[in-house]
């Protein structure tokens, strides 16, 4: 089916074939014979590159230019939302029927912002976490939204994440009414149920635009699951680098799933001791100016030492310790041919588009919380792996290749993850914890909502699905036991209306254990008295606060002796049963970093003492500006305004990661930690004297020079 017979505006059909596109893929083709064109709600469950975000933009593009509403795309992750925020901003070359240009917005976090603002938008690209706060606030644009596209809706099924996505599509279902919903997805085993509680025609076919195939690396050689064989030369650098470097003499790239973060970085810089005898001597050039690029990105640590010795070789590593500037300059690499191999741990397979011709999987290992050791990966993680390899303009099949441990079977492999079917989805809305979270926002929102209101949404859940109503039932009788005990909601009648305190900490995003735990906290400080160090402590002990740094044996002296000296600081209880000061103690790594931290250690300082690296700790901190707003405006709430001051200094300085006396010098626009630190140190101790300071005076101070100095100036003269 060519582009051009499709019922469209003409000025569509132009603006694809102007970026190439004339013919449509079989899955594209499908969709449209299902009726996604004329608003039939879709489930569309194909690989990788088969050109499931083609289809979105064709249907976002009639629906807006025809002037039938607005779209909404929904993806789990940022780094996503900016991929297809890109892609789509292609569209706002098109002038719509009334004259104005399309406009596409992206929102990604800020959670305790009504989105009323995006309004003006025609095309909302949302993290599922940012929509669910949007509806809590209850904007007035929804109902004017005409298409839903959820993007990964395998992700109902994750721990984290899938609650959010499934309560989120539920409340489409339920509510906006009228409104086409476009599912897409790579791998879904219960495809027809999944359809099922969309109402949904399903599309689901293998179709690749890239052959894939699959195989197993042991003993020197690769078996390949079409029967063939390939010998591998070694590198006498292990089997890892081996099968990644052999693509490499053929002039593909290779993309290496390691285990853990550690042998991420180890398999980069072995394969990097290969790869520097691939590069040309444009791609040395070429990669060298990428180098730079990471030196003047961020702080130098041991860990972007490290990363711009391999890159400059034509390897790199990619995983969530290093910064998010440095992973952007990763991928842009990559994506150009310079980075040969790139070692990433699993999370890339769910992120941003990264393809590979070969694509390596290291182990079939990994850490499992709830096993308490190592355990075989998913399926679904496996065929979420194999997503990656193949680059559609490149080449013309790509590959998977599993190495084979000593204690692994080559046939056991086969059998379980090449040609297994991945896991089916199940309800994650089934724990109390995110039960507990969105029952409060659906009464938060919809105050004086029934049992029966409850539970006729939850009926459109999948959740209603996979398990009987006596069981969800009970699940949220307990459930509202919780929140009216607790003062977030109070009963009247068979009726729910939120409580002032129980809105708040709803539209703060938090969870109502963070909102109980910080109220408790709140009534028990005492005025006049410092609880810095007890509200950093707040911080890290609720369970909002990720991602959690887990105490070592190393960190215990340390922690004790900052609970012993600063006792009169903490607002939770110190326990003195020892099972329970053990369990108390956990999260003092994480309240030593922040404390590192707003004490100006530097990033490398962190990492060396307290093993933490610069993207954990860049989260932390994100973390932790969000849940100390919210404990300050649920003191503001309370009536503590005598907290008020103390914490707002606390958010400047996790803002900054500064002491008390940098806030002044820190708020001026391009002055961070560092610059600021440097002028306090030459004297320029407050804003009063850099502004009768000389300009040439202020551009002496290291950090500083001509044009930061200039800036100041002009900041100060306004």
């Amino acid at each position: 089916m060519k582009i051009r017979e499709l019922r469209i505006p003409d000025k569509l059909k132009r603006f694809m074939e102007s970026l190439g596109y004339s013919d449509l893929y079989p899955p594209q083709e499908e969709a449209v014979r299902a009726g996604v064109l004329e608003g039939r709600n879709l489930l569309l469950t194909t690989p990788t590159a088969s050109g499931k975000t083609l289809v979105a933009m064709l249907v976002a593009g009639k629906m807006v230019l025809e002037g039938l509403g607005k779209v909404v795309y929904l993806t789990p992750l940022r780094a996503l939302a900016s991929e297809k925020y890109n892609e789509f901003r292609a569209l706002e070359g098109m002038t719509k029927k009334n004259g104005n240009n399309v406009k596409v917005l992206i929102s990604t976090g800020d959670y305790d912002v009504s989105g009323e603002s995006l309004g003006i938008g025609d095309i909302l690209i949302l993290t599922n976490e940012k929509f669910d706060s949007i509806l809590r606030h209850g904007v007035s644009w929804i109902d004017s939204v005409r298409l839903f596209v959820a993007d990964e809706i395998h992700i109902v099924g994750d721990d984290d994440r899938g609650p959010t996505l499934e309560m989120t599509v539920t409340k489409i279902l339920t509510y906006v009414h009228g409104a086409q919903i476009l599912a897409l997805s790579a791998t879904v085993k219960n495809s027809k149920e999944l359809a099922e509680w969309l109402g949904a025609k399903l599309i689901d076919t293998r179709w690749r635009p890239v052959e894939l195939v699959e195989g197993v690396y042991q003993h020197g050689e690769i078996s390949f699951s079409n029967g063939s064989i390939r010998k591998v030369k070694p590198t006498n650098r292990g089997p890892v680098i081996d099968v990644a470097i052999d693509i490499i003499s053929e002039g593909g790239q290779s993309l290496i799933f390691a285990e853990t973060r550690r042998m991420a970085v180890s398999y980069a810089i072995k394969a990097s001791e290969v790869t520097q005898h691939y590069l040309t001597r444009e791609e040395s050039e070429e990669v060298r100016r990428v180098s730079k690029k990471i030196v003047s990105s961020g702080e130098e640590t041991e860990l972007s030492r490290t990363l711009l010795k391999v890159v400059e070789k034509g390897t790199a590593f990619h995983h969530a310790g290093l910064s998010g500037a440095h992973r952007s300059i990763i991928e842009d690499g990559f994506r150009k041919g310079l980075i040969k191999v790139l070692t990433a741990t699993p999370t890339l397979a769910a992120g941003v588009n990264l393809p590979a011709r070969r694509v390596v999987i290291s182990s079939l290992m990994r850490y499992n919380s709830d096993y308490g050791g190592k355990a075989p990966i998913s399926v679904m993680e496996y065929k979420q792996m194999c997503g990656r390899a193949g680059r559609p303009e490149y080449d013309d099949r790509g590959e998977t290749v599993i190495i084979s441990s000593h204690q692994s079977n080559a046939d056991e492999i086969l059998y379980r993850y090449i040609k297994g079917e991945p896991e089916p989805l199940r309800s994650r809305l089934y724990n109390e914890p995110d039960l507990r979270t969105h029952l409060l926002a659906t009464i938060a929102s919809l105050p004086g909502i029934s049992d029966d209101g409850i539970l006729d949404l939850l009926s459109r859940s999948l959740l209603a699905i996979q398990y009987r109503r006596a069981t969800i039932r009970t699940k949220v009788d307990r459930t509202m036991g919780y929140l009216a005990e607790e003062g977030l909601v109070e009963r009247r009648g068979r009726r729910y209306i939120p409580s002032e305190f129980g809105r708040r900490v709803s539209t703060l995003y938090i969870d109502p254990v963070t909102g109980v735990l910080f109220r408790r906290a709140i009534n028990f400080a005492e005025g006049g008295k410092p609880h810095m160090l007890g509200f950093l402590h707040l911080l890290v002990s609720s369970p909002d606060f990720t991602p959690k740094f887990l105490l070592r044996n190393k960190d215990i002296d340390e922690a004790m002796m900052l609970i012993d000296q600063n006792k009169e600081e903490f607002l939770l209880p110190i326990p003195k049963d020892e099972f329970d000061y053990e369990e108390y103690l956990e999260d003092f790594r994480s309240l030593l970093v922040l404390y590192g931290w707003i004490n100006e250690w530097s990033e490398d300082r962190l990492l060396d003492k307290l093993g933490v690296e610069p993207g954990d700790l860049h989260r932390a901190v994100e973390t932790s500006k969000w849940l100390a707003h919210s404990l300050f405006e649920l003191s503001k709430l309370i009536g503590r305004t005598d907290l008020l001051s103390e914490i707002r200094e606390l958010m400047q300085r996790i803002d900054q990661g500064i002491r008390p006396e940098l806030i002044p010098l820190a708020r001026l626009e391009g002055i961070g930690r560092v610059r600021a630190r440097s002028l306090y140190n030459h004297d320029f101790t407050d804003i009063a004297k850099l502004a009768s300071a000389p300009l040439d005076k202020i551009a002496l101070v290291p950090k500083i020079g001509m044009a930061i100095a200039k800036s100041i100036k002009i900041q100060l003269s306004k």
